[in-house]
């Protein structure tokens, strides 16, 4: 049985007599076809600098729990307002205790990389310049990635303004021969930094459309005029599902063909630099069910399958992320707050400040999975409801994460293997089940034949035949 939507009241009884229902699927693994090697910075996370929570002392034990190798910095259209000279944000609230050296701190004990925003809405190539200085010469910190601005097209060239950009003209035009300004002054500065520009998401507003200034849409602009200067193409994803079920389906439907049209844009655009161009996914979430079971579920698909197109890293939004708690609903028997964060801001009707939500412990079980270096492979399913994701690790060991999608019925999945024999025995499989706390582990099932609870992810853990 499939419950598509959320308190509708009603539930099967199957009778004494009838069978249980059962989603079934057959997951081909081939360990010989890599996809991508997973990268130190795959996982990546936000922080704000109106959170005074961002570097708080558990944040870091919980980052490294949940395998974070990258932390981006100052936060979202924050970044286009934010001077770090004088850590102010032009009218934004700063919170105490989240300037950049403090930040960089919680980075270093976390054992993650820094992604920073420079200010591009209100700030200079001067001022970006100024900020590589001090961090890469003056207190030796090593920040590689550096992005100019965050979401700059909804500086107005649309007709959406949430977008600091105090430049006379809003066009993609301008933007590109700033951002070659921005680029030529950071990397006098230190030459071994890598510059992002910001694109549009293929397929999403406002892809395709021409703004006043231009000849051609953001992308297209953007890239003819930077693609030989730039390191990194930056986009940000929301998919919004019309139902928990389309929701889960979006990273399978959506990211492959976005990762493959931004791949072709770089090879059109940036010459002999197109292979060493990467593709950064510097926000993702769901727009909806943002702190149960079915965002648990999404948040690796996301992850995964956006480091097996292609992309260096996907930073969460958010840490923390505040809510309204006029907003609280429950999804799937469990109490949505509408947060967005990945941990607790322990709002008033919220569980205490930094208690993991759901997508926390789905993105935990990518460490189950594979680690920084290994190669994601193909792993093949036949039933939409249940996602496969494949790691062969360099020892040599073959996992496999296992998502079910269907919020009632278990599934029965068997699999099978090319390019390795899995040896005999009961393998070690974790688990992250529908509304738990915390992720487990037991030895179950075998190489060839799993049972994944309804909506719960299963990582198994093969070891070859010797």
């Amino acid at each position: 049985m499939l419950l598509l939507g959320v308190g509708t009241g009603l539930a099967a009884v199957p009778s004494a007599e009838a069978a249980p229902a059962a989603v079934t699927a057959s997951v081909s693994v081939d360990a010989g076809r890599s996809l991508a090697r997973i990268p130190a910075t795959g996982i990546g996370m936000n922080v704000a600098v109106y959170d005074g929570n961002m570097n708080h002392s558990a944040v870091p034990g919980l980052l490294k729990n949940a395998g974070v190798g990258a932390v981006r910095y100052p936060g979202g259209s924050y970044a286009d307002g934010y001077h770090w000279q004088t850590h102010t944000v032009e009218g934004g609230y700063v919170a105490p205790n989240t300037d950049f050296d403090t930040f960089m701190g919680t980075v270093r004990a976390t054992g993650a990389q820094p992604i920073i925003t420079a200010n591009y809405g209100s700030g200079t190539p001067d001022e970006a310049a100024g900020w590589v200085r001090y961090a890469n010469v003056t207190k030796a910190y090593g920040v590689k990635y550096w992005e100019i601005g965050n979401e700059v097209y909804g500086n107005g060239l649309y007709g959406a303004t949430w977008e600091t950009d105090h430049h006379s003209s809003k066009s993609a035009t301008t933007y590109a021969t700033n951002l070659v300004q921005y680029a030529s002054a950071m990397k006098a500065v230190d030459p071994s930094i890598k510059i992002g520009a910001v694109l549009t998401t293929p397929g999403a507003w406002p892809d395709g459309i021409t703004g006043p200034g231009d000849t051609a849409d953001w992308n297209h602009t953007v890239l003819s005029i930077a693609g030989s200067k730039i390191d990194f193409v930056v986009v940000h994803h929301y998919p919004i599902g019309n139902s928990q079920t389309d929701l889960l389906r979006k990273p399978q439907a959506e990211i492959p063909g976005m990762a493959s049209t931004l791949r072709s844009l770089i090879n059109q655009y940036a010459g002999s630099n197109a292979p060493n161009v990467g593709i950064a996914v510097t926000e993702a979430n769901a727009n909806a069910y943002k702190d149960t079971s079915p965002n648990g579920l999404f948040a690796p698909d996301e992850y995964l399958t956006w480091m097996e197109s292609g992309a260096f890293t996907l930073d969460w939004w958010n840490l923390h992320n505040g809510t309204d708690c006029s907003k609280v609903t429950t999804v799937e028997g469990a109490t949505d707050y509408d947060d967005g964060g990945i941990l607790s801001s322990g709002a008033s009707c919220e569980p205490p400040l930094n208690t993991p939500f759901p997508p926390y412990y789905g993105v935990q079980m990518i460490t189950r999975l594979g680690s920084a270096g290994d190669s994601l492979v193909q792993a093949r399913s036949t039933n939409a409801l249940v996602s496969a994701h494949a790691v062969r690790r360099t020892n040599g060991d073959v996992d496999v994460m296992l998502i079910n999608k269907d919020p009632a019925d278990d599934a029965q999945v068997t699999l099978s293997y090319s390019g390795f024999t899995p040896a005999a025995g009961t393998p070690t499989v974790y688990s992250y089940l529908k509304n738990a706390t915390s992720t487990g582990s037991a030895t179950q099932g075998s190489a060839g034949r799993q049972t994944v609870p309804a909506y719960s992810i299963l990582v198994v853990q093969l070891h070859p035949a010797r």
